[in-house]
């Protein structure tokens, strides 16, 4: 059986895409719109849909959120609330797997940011 290797993309729709564009690009060193496309270092991804009722990433008229794996997730907060991005950690979202903390990005679109554990 053939099976996908990745993900190839994540499409979605915006009130001012180029202002989001320029947004995710400055404060987490995406560049959604470059000529040539975001190159990512191998690691591990989640594809996991949840309820229709789940609160984990936010109110219910959400329908997605997007997880970043980073490096330093202490000082990628450091860097978000020097921005004036509030950033939100609980102790019960660390777990073996890592640790994380969530931003919204300004059309209110969550993000999670995860540490993955070595």
């Amino acid at each position: 059986m053939q099976k996908v290797n990745g993900i190839g993309g994540v499409f979605f729709r915006a009130n001012d895409p180029k202002a989001l564009s320029a947004w995710y690009e400055e404060n987490l060193g995406v560049d959604p719109c470059g000529s040539v496309p975001w190159k990512q270092r191998e690691g591990y991804t989640v594809f996991a849909p949840f309820a229709q009722d789940t609160t984990y990433f936010g109110p219910t008229n959400r329908q997605w959120m997007i997880n970043f794996r980073v490096d330093d997730l202490e000082a990628m907060i450091f860097q978000l609330e020097a921005a004036g991005i509030p950033v939100e950690t609980r102790a019960e979202w660390d777990s073996e797997v890592g640790k994380f903390a969530r931003i919204h990005d300004p059309e209110g679109n969550p993000v999670e940011l995860w540490q993955p554990n070595q």
